[in-house]
């Protein structure tokens, strides 16, 4: 390519590393979470009717929840008076079944009642979040259509892709948890504390007194396991892209005998990984067991004072129950408000990225401009053209020259010279800094980008196929093609025969891989694909450097018959391809340093010839 960092003309990149994809760990802060949480919630606006009942139904289910363990206490109240009304009358239990079953049916109403507003509250937040995430798909996608190249020449593929899968995820998945849980952890700590409370204060410091002892023990724990929890992603990361390093290059590797270096630094890797998996999982499974061992002995003081309250009547049986119960409780939405500070950050780091993304500079708009040529003859005439990807590193400099309709063009010269360069400027993909660029008279600056690019068809060294059919393939270009005119562009191109060797010919099924044709057959595809589209004028990147001799022979046939009374500009990279070309343009530097038919070229003993003879000599 013509500069440090460039794509296809057409910004048909491979997809790169996912460089937007981030393993777990520590989650990512924002920059900014306050900014960012404003524009969340400017998101969740249209819906606050809906939020309103979210929080009023998930109020409802956490106070019915709350209210359970009492009912189920008076029960047992109620059981136990029973056995002992029996015991004093020394006869049999006297239980009253009438009353247990009319607090029997109390407490499934409760149940009943708690479960339908918790799932009308999910329900209803999985609506939400669902819509604000498909609108935010929706604008990515549409955003992606309005951004200038030059961005997707300094951003990986991965990136993008991971804004609309992995943050859009994460936003997706945190909102619903974290807006349910931030209303119902505050109703429950609050309604549990209440409830113990009203039960019996003493029994509510000892429940008390166990939470910060159990805090300080998890919060040292987690320091340290954290260490290696990084360390354990780190290695995860590095192993993951050696694999994949080595899996898509095992050819290279084999043939250069890497396989024992390729084994001892996986397990190298593989012990770091190890290492800071087994400390990491063993520090985390400490928690556990020591918040278990206080919480029982919580229990244990629970249940010896509240022993000793109940033989002093201050207090039921069935009290101590539910006491017990609600301390089981109560470090639950505890933890789930800690833990809803790092889903926020989650989510606001996620969502930063996302608006981002959505803040990038578009593409201009265009306004008053004018209407392409109804007939388009292809004169292409540069004018003192001067260009840079940046200000200050100028590629083209003062570039003119003037091509005739129906001419063959070739572009020549070393890497770096500006040859693509030419190609994304005539397809209006950059704009340029100074000059002009007309087509049949009519400035391209005034025209619409898309009525520019629909004069030209483009054959690229790098092929694309999407996945889809044969035939979809080559109809990208004319999407209302019939299978017809599909047939008669593959006879054309030479790719009918291959085409009828597949198992279902058109409608063979291929991929962006297409592991099941030849690199030569991709291309006789993506020379079809133009051939449809029968474009006024071509953009071809000789695409015969990867193929044999007899693929060589068919692509150059059909390129040879897809330029045939068109103006077509060829990027050129062997010589002994362009010889018949109309014009030659020999570019060094960003400038036009020769031009003219290969044999006039030669004659001058400049430098395409220097280019010629030193390719010569190669062979």
């Amino acid at each position: 390519m013509d500069k440090k960092k460039t794509t296809a003309p057409v910004g048909l990149r491979g997809s790169g590393p996912m460089g937007g994809v981030r393993m777990g760990g520590t989650p990512q802060k924002p920059k900014n979470f306050k900014k960012t949480m404003k524009k969340i919630i400017g998101y969740l606006r249209p819906f606050w009717g809906r939020l309103v009942l979210v929080a009023i139904s998930a109020i409802i289910s956490t106070i019915f929840a709350i209210a359970s363990p009492k009912v189920l206490g008076n029960m047992t109240t109620e059981i136990v008076n029973g056995i002992i009304r029996g015991a004093m009358i020394h006869k049999g239990p006297d239980i009253n079944f009438t009353n247990v079953a009319n607090i029997g049916y109390w407490l499934i109403g409760l149940y009943i009642v708690s479960a339908l507003f918790s799932y009308l509250q999910s329900w209803l937040m999985t609506t939400i979040t669902q819509k604000v995430t498909y609108q935010f798909r929706r604008q990515i996608s549409e955003k992606i259509a309005k951004l200038p190249l030059k961005y997707f020449d300094k951003h990986e593929n991965g990136e993008i892709v991971s804004h609309v899968t992995n943050d859009i995820e994460t936003i997706s998945q945190n909102l619903n948890q974290s807006m349910t849980q931030i209303i119902t952890s505050v109703i429950m700590i609050v309604g549990i504390l209440g409830m113990m409370i009203s039960i019996s204060w003493q029994l509510t410091i000892i429940a008390l007194l166990v939470l910060p002892t159990s805090m300080v023990l998890i919060t040292i724990i987690v320091k340290r396991s954290q260490r290696y929890y990084d360390r354990q992603q780190a290695a995860l990361g590095e192993i993951d892209g050696h694999i994949d390093e080595m899996f898509s290059n095992h050819a290279i590797v084999r043939t250069f005998n890497g396989e024992g270096r390729s084994i001892h630094k996986f397990n190298t890797i593989n012990q770091k990984l190890y290492n800071s998996g087994w400390k990491s999982q063993f520090l985390s499974g400490l928690m556990m067991p020591i918040m278990t061992f206080i919480s029982n002995l919580g229990y244990v003081g629970v249940a010896v004072v509240g022993g000793w309250l109940a033989i002093n009547g201050k207090i039921t049986i069935g009290d101590i129950q539910a006491f017990i119960q609600y301390m089981n409780q109560f470090t639950q939405p505890i933890s789930q408000t800690a833990n809803i500070a790092n889903v926020l950050q989650a989510t606001a780091a996620a969502a930063e990225r996302v608006f981002n993304f959505l803040d990038q500079p578009e593409e201009a708009v265009e306004t008053n401009t004018v209407a392409a040529p109804k007939i388009i003859n292809g004169e292409v005439i540069l004018k003192n053209v001067s260009f840079g990807y940046d200000e200050n590193q100028p590629i083209i400099k003062h570039f003119s020259t003037h091509i005739k309709p129906k001419q063959s063009v070739a572009i020549v010269g070393p890497t770096g010279a500006g040859k693509t360069t030419i190609v994304n400027l005539l397809m209006r993909f950059y704009d340029i800094d100074s000059g002009s660029i007309t087509i049949d008279g009519i400035d391209t600056a005034t025209m619409k980008r898309k009525d520019v690019r629909q004069m030209f068809g483009m054959v690229l060294q790098d092929t694309w196929l999407f996945q889809g059919t044969i035939a979809e393939n080559i109809a990208y270009g004319k999407s209302d093609a019939t299978r017809k005119e599909i047939i008669a562009a593959a006879k054309a191109a030479h790719a009918d025969h291959f085409i009828k060797t597949l198992p279902k010919g058109y409608d063979t099924i291929i991929s962006e891989t297409a592991d099941s044709i030849s690199a030569g057959e991709k291309q006789l595809l993506t020379i079809a694909r133009a051939i449809l589209a029968d474009a006024p004028m071509l953009i071809l990147d000789e695409a015969t450097s990867s193929v044999d001799t007899r693929t060589e022979s068919l692509i150059q046939s059909a390129m040879d018959k897809l330029s045939h009374g068109r103006t077509s500009f060829v990027i050129a990279h062997r010589l002994s391809t362009i010889r018949n070309a109309d014009v030659i343009l020999v570019m060094r530097d960003g400038n036009i340093v020769e031009q003219g038919t290969h044999n006039e070229l030669l004659q001058q003993h400049g430098y395409y010839a220097e280019l010629y003879a030193s390719q010569f000599t190669q062979v």
